[in-house]
């Protein structure tokens, strides 16, 4: 019942507002607010009653025939895996929604703004609980309208070429995952279930003969890697992403990089590995290549940027090049940091972004060329844009750090019968990334904070962080802290989950 509500309390939300008129704005807000905390009171219900002796095991578990011609059912449930991105996406929704009280967009229609961030939020919240193809499916594309009209209605000049073009990357890959799903469902024995699909393939690896032929599998993962490599987004499929990213107003550029990013790798991980795994292993070394591309060719393009949210953008193509090197190795430690990475980027980037949006807010531009010397004027504003890119950067005892450490670590010794010796390239690669990403976000923060105010900066009375701002950024900057001191907490739950995945690769 708690996984049910936290999925489609955020559509009761939604609903409610079609019936209080758009003038009335605070109603709206209230009725926002209370959902959204409503929601993540349910997921700190749930993390107070997860046994986390058994977080490899299926919890909160509801399964009911839905669509019985197909053999679709209604299963859900969250694990170690899916736990802490659940968690993520009721938390970040949370605090776009205060941070949206003081800093709403333009045009002002706080009802379809708010109602449209609540229907996200259930389509993210299905797509981590769903343990059907169909289902999954469903909320994977539930998430692309509220996104495409976020973009589309309140973003910035551009918005509408960038919102059209999110959508046709996201829709063709799509395509690609459906056909793929398809393949399975007709081959794989006309089961949607992700459960039983995945535990099938670990009865019969090592067997004389296995379900899904070798070349059937190749096809079908390659079908998979399209779809979910553009939600990532992965090099090359990213193009579409700085210009969301740029034209998006604030509160959805939160959204899309600290939780809509981790969609993709969430597949990779809950469906693509356990359900063909030895097209897993061969496509292995290739996404790892394609990873550290990422790496690289985001750090040199965050190093080619002169808007702040622009550059921000092209950190989570490096950021994400992490999570998938890690996927890559299909190991326990690769898997486990790539997860720890999907919760620490969709904190630190989500709080780069907020702050990217306040600085625009204040100044009428992200244009690092006209900015200068912030510390001065809004010194509590400036030291959290400084605390949170050094977190970027991956600074140790804090969260970000752990993540990408532990991608590196796990491509030294890959999983049974990858090579070692490619692997350890691709660690070398990684770790000339890390070096990279702390010149470009050390470039960005010296830009804005040092030296004397810019003539932008001196034409506007620059306040400093509100009330609002405190209160949507003291969560994540606590939990940056926290996760870097204490990174058992999230490795803890996912460890036991990941065990249970990766003995298929053993």
């Amino acid at each position: 019942m708690l996984l049910t509500l936290s999925m489609f309390l955020p559509l009761i939300g939604a609903t409610v507002m079609i019936f209080v008129p758009r003038e009335r704005e605070l109603m709206h807000k209230v009725i926002a607010l209370v959902t959204s905390l409503s929601v993540l009171g349910l997921g700190i219900a749930m993390l107070a009653k997860f046994n986390y002796d058994k977080a490899g095991s299926p919890q909160f578990e509801v399964n009911h025939s839905w669509i019985g011609v197909i053999n679709s059912r209604f299963h859900v449930f969250v694990d170690g895996i899916s736990l802490p991105l659940l968690l993520l996406s009721m938390l970040i929704t949370t605090l776009c929604i205060i941070y949206s009280w003081a800093s709403a967009p333009e045009p002002r229609n706080l009802k379809a703004f708010l109602s449209l961030i609540l229907l996200l939020e259930t389509g993210i919240n299905g797509a981590f609980a769903a343990q059907d193809l169909i289902l999954f499916f469903v909320f994977f594309e539930v998430v692309l309208l509220p996104m495409y009209f976020l973009i589309g209605v309140w973003g910035d000049e551009r918005r509408q070429y960038a919102a059209l073009k999110f959508f046709v990357y996201t829709v063709l890959g799509s395509a690609f995952m459906l056909v793929a799903f398809l393949g399975i469902y007709f081959l794989g024995g006309e089961t949607f279930d992700i459960p039983q699909l995945a535990a099938r393939e670990l009865t019969a690896m090592g067997s004389p003969v296995a379900t899904l032929a070798r070349t059937t599998q190749l096809l079908l993962f390659g079908s998979l890697f399209v779809g979910f490599a553009v939600k990532v987004p992965m090099f090359p499929f990213h193009t579409w992403m700085p210009d969301a990213h740029t034209e998006a107003p604030t509160t959805a550029s939160v959204l899309l990089a600290a939780v809509l990013l981790k969609l993709g790798a969430y597949g990779f991980i809950r469906i693509a590995l356990p359900i063909l795994p030895d097209a897993a292993k061969t496509y292995a070394p290739w996404i790892g290549l394609v990873a550290v591309i990422g790496i690289i060719y985001g750090a040199l393009g965050c190093l080619a940027q002169t808007d702040m949210k622009r550059l921000i953008a092209f950190s989570s193509l490096a950021h994400m090049g992490f999570v998938m090197l890690g996927i890559a190795t299909l190991s326990d430690i690769g898997i486990n940091a790539a997860l720890f990475a999907m919760v620490a980027h969709g904190l630190i980037t989500g709080m780069l972004f907020f702050l990217a949006g306040s600085v625009h807010k204040r100044l009428g531009t992200r244009n690092l060329t006209e900015l200068g010397g912030l510390l001065q004027v809004a010194p509590h504003l400036t030291w959290i844009l400084g605390f949170s890119a050094m977190a970027s950067l991956g600074l140790p005892g804090l969260a970000g750090f752990w993540g990408e450490f532990g991608s590196i670590l796990s491509a030294f010794e890959p999983a049974n019968g990858l090579s070692v010796t490619t692997f350890r390239v691709y660690m070398v690669l990684g770790a000339i990334g890390t070096v990279l990403g702390a010149g470009y976000l050390l470039w960005m923060y010296q830009r804005i904070a040092f030296g004397s105010p810019s003539e932008t900066v001196k034409a506007v009375q620059v306040r400093d962080a509100s009330l609002a701002e405190y209160l949507a950024w003291a969560p994540l900057i606590i939990l940056i802290a926290v996760l870097g001191v204490f990174p058992s907490l999230i490795f803890d739950i996912t460890n036991p989950a990941v065990s249970h995945l990766t003995a298929i690769f053993e």
